[in-house]
């Protein structure tokens, strides 16, 4: 007799998922990068390295330098957020993390019970979402401009959640290189949000994991470095910078944080040869790579922005990104991205839905989120043309005057 093994799962459990087959032929869904841009020899030299000198280290969890990551992997950290973000770290304010989700997870699960208020982006990226909503808080979306999250739509929000009774709690921002807007926050506008958060009590999570990527004229300093009272609690990740599959994040806070997320992070650690690899490696050579990177992804989002001004016309808005791996579409009234994502996948090209990566279901009901990072330049050329004959099928969008480019 077979035993349903389904009749002994907790009640709800998640929808099961769904075998893998591969990648979608146009596949503009999901943080991937650009595979020839991984720095995959130098990894691999970086990680002999360590591993000759210190492998003997394995034998014990936390490679004897503590549960909060290798030591040099955080020496390295320190270094690097000095230089490129203005942040100075002493090693017990760094965690290391099995990637940014993880460090989502630790915060998360750390200073938020349900029914607490977060205020975050009107448009933000989708794992965050998914992961304050299973917490059962209260999401408030504040609206965007050219510079990020508005200043004074959050300071006349948490006024009205706090004159509603409710438990304002945290800010939530990714401000340089905004996921899915990918626009970069001035530091006056950083310094708003701070005497904001100053003025009402909250905390601030600023998730940093694409700041790496600014195109040109360079980043802004980071909340954490801009904030003398302690509140930032910052995350970083070298999944954009490096490669996604490495899976190696990091927690940046004071010690009051760090000595209790510590006991959240029952995992027995984050991947030692990992972090053996990156200490060697982002000391000397990530900045260079990351130089080299982002010319290629500026060549790819300039390919996107091409094909959609061809292809869709101004039935595609956009501002075009200032970095990053993504651009954030609007199309019209007609069009149902939900329903485009289900029709264009069917024909093996992936978009994500506005729905997914907003606060409010009708915002992002018009809008898509197309990542351009790891197609090659033709791939996004004809996946985008191939979208725009779908769209049109489906909603009559965009028109086909025999002339759609923009001028």
């Amino acid at each position: 007799m077979t035993f349903d093994i389904a009749a002994a799962l907790r009640q709800s459990p998640p929808a099961p998922a769904l075998p893998w087959k591969g990648f979608p032929a146009y596949n503009f869904v999901g943080g991937h990068n650009d595979a020839a841009s991984v720095p995959a020899a130098a990894l691999a030299a970086a990680a002999e390295a360590a591993l000759l000198k210190e492998g003997a280290t394995l034998a014990t969890y936390g490679l004897e330098s503590g549960p909060q990551g290798y030591t040099p992997f955080r020496a390295a950290i320190a270094a690097m957020l000095k230089r490129r973000t203005g942040i100075d770290a002493s090693l017990d304010q760094i965690l290391a993390t099995s990637g940014s989700l993880q460090a989502l997870d630790l915060v998360f699960g750390l200073f938020l019970d349900a029914g607490d208020v977060v205020f975050l982006e009107a448009a933000c990226y989708g794992g965050t979402l998914t992961r304050l909503k299973a917490r059962g808080v209260e999401i408030v979306g504040i609206e965007l401009d050219e510079d990020g999250m508005r200043a004074d739509a959050l300071d006349a929000a948490i006024q009205a959640a706090k004159a509603a009774g409710k438990r304002a709690k945290m800010i939530y921002t990714i401000p340089t290189v905004q996921n899915p807007t990918a626009s970069v926050m001035s530091e006056a506008r950083r310094r708003a949000i701070l005497d904001v958060a100053a003025r009402h009590g909250l905390s601030i999570f600023e998730d940093d994991c694409y700041a790496d990527l600014v195109f040109a004229g360079g980043r802004p300093k980071a909340f954490r470095a801009l904030d003398t009272s302690g509140r930032v609690v910052y995350c970083g990740s070298f999944s954009k910078s490096l490669a996604p599959a490495l899976r190696v994040g990091f927690i940046v806070a004071d010690w009051a944080v760090i000595s209790r997320l510590l006991p959240l992070k029952g995992d027995g650690g984050t991947g030692a040869i990992e972090q053996m690899a990156l200490a060697g490696y982002i000391a000397d050579q990530f900045d260079a790579h990351v130089d080299a990177l982002r010319g290629t992804l500026k060549a790819k989002a300039d390919a996107l922005v091409e094909a959609l001004g061809e292809h869709f016309g101004a039935a595609a808005e956009f501002d075009v990104p200032a970095g990053g791996i993504f651009l954030w579409v609007t199309l019209p009234k007609e069009v149902d991205t939900t329903r485009l994502f289900q029709a264009a996948g069917a024909e093996g090209v992936a978009i994500n839905p506005g729905r997914e990566w907003s606060t409010d279901p009708g915002y992002g009901g018009r809008r898509i989120r197309l990542c351009f990072a790891n197609p090659s330049v033709e791939t996004i050329r004809e996946g985008v043309a191939k979208l725009a004959d779908i769209c049109h099928r489906e909603f009559g969008v965009p028109l086909r005057s025999g002339n759609i480019a923009r001028g």
